[in-house]
């Protein structure tokens, strides 16, 4: 399909006001929306929070009668259901837009082109894909739980030049400096929830907040703890927003009242190989409607979700240092690689400066 450079130009506007919704939207998709008249941009909005209005409703309020005969911009498929608020591809309808490019179907089995269907059934010329690539990347998490149940996950480490993350003796603060520390807060901020291990609860009494950005709500906590091992005065149980604890089938009741009382929600988890199993936690994260979720977690469960094919990106955080052997390294592996093609293979998508470190994401694509 071809599409014209003001197409595009207008696609890309609406990707912008989409992406203003990063850390507010979840777990909806981000969404923006342009409706233009004549050449001339007549209305705009994007969908801010679940609940509320969608991007389509606040670019067609902005546009009023103006939007009868417009071209309406989409990052994503109009929704046909109700669901919180009114189908928008009826609102479209209504306004009387003639022609709607949108970037991607929407993959919720909900929509899943009845959105796009409805709007020609209508009579209104309809074009997908343009800057399709683009409105995935925006929306990750919410494609992969739509399609595969659970939400994109990224793992994120910090790390000196030859790969390690903390000296033999645990030290580990700080390897990089404060710029990668606040940029480590934004994609906090961005996550829905941010995920570790009971291990590190108890070596580094992290709160998980998000603390160096501004942000409009805080992640939820969650974390792998098979025998419930997380103090009862540990800082992720009196921060700001919500922590859940997975626990294996032989905690005791009273231990799980005793976290309960200090507001943490405990889910029990089977095994799988005398472990709890790790793809039925990540599935746990689906079911609470978690599109993103940060693993800032040690090198063992790092390696345990990497192995099991439950990363999606990597988010490297790499300091000018050297630390030498004897250093703890990045990932642990359950069983050691016995041929360099068995390693967990990286595609590079962004490489960037943070004064004095660098931030390399990689997604990941085998292993």
């Amino acid at each position: 399909m071809t599409f014209e450079e003001t197409d595009a130009f207008f696609m890309t506007r609406a990707l912008e006001l989409a992406q203003r919704g990063l850390w507010t939207t979840s777990p909806n998709p981000r969404v923006g929306c342009v409706l233009v008249r004549d050449g001339q941009k007549v209305g705009e909005g994007w969908h801010e929070k679940a609940g509320e209005p969608h991007a389509e409703v606040h670019a067609l309020r902005q546009a009023g009668v103006s939007a009868r005969g417009a071209t309406a911009y989409i990052t994503l498929e109009p929704c046909s259901h109700t669901g919180r608020t009114p189908p928008c591809a009826d609102a479209l309808i209504a306004a009387g837009v003639v022609r709607a490019v949108v970037a991607m179907e929407d993959p919720n089995p909900l929509v899943a082109g009845r959105g796009l269907a409805r709007l020609r059934a209508a009579g209104v010329a309809v074009e997908v894909g343009l800057e399709g690539e683009a409105a995935r990347a925006l929306n990750s998490g919410f494609v992969r739980r739509m399609v595969q149940g659970r939400p994109w996950v990224r793992a994120k480490l910090a790390l000196s030049l030859d790969g390690k993350t903390a000296l033999g003796n645990g030290v580990s603060q700080w390897i990089t400096g404060m710029a990668a520390r606040t940029e480590g807060h934004r994609w906090r901020a961005r996550s829905c929830a941010v995920a570790t291990g009971g291990g590190t609860v108890q070596k580094d009494n992290p709160a998980l907040t998000v603390r160096e950005v501004a942000t409009a709500r805080q992640p939820l906590r969650l974390v792998l703890d098979p025998r419930l091992e997380t103090p009862t005065d540990a800082r992720l149980l009196g921060a700001g927003g919500k922590t859940t604890l997975f626990v294996g089938s032989g905690v005791s009741a009273a231990r799980r009242a005793a976290m309960r009382q200090r507001g943490a929600e405990i889910v029990e988890l089977p095994e799988k190989g005398g472990r709890l199993d790790l793809t039925a936690w990540v599935l746990e994260w689906g079911k609470m409607g978690l599109n993103e979720v940060l693993v800032e977690a040690g090198p063992r469960l790092t390696g345990a979700l990497l192995e099991a094919g439950l990363v999606d990106e990597m988010l490297l955080f790499i300091a000018p240092m050297l630390l030498g052997e004897g250093s703890l390294g990045a990932v642990v592996w359950h069983q050691a690689l016995t041929a360099l093609e068995q390693g967990v293979q990286l595609e590079v998508k962004e490489w960037t400066a943070l004064e004095r470190d660098w931030l390399v994401r990689a997604e990941v694509r085998s292993g």
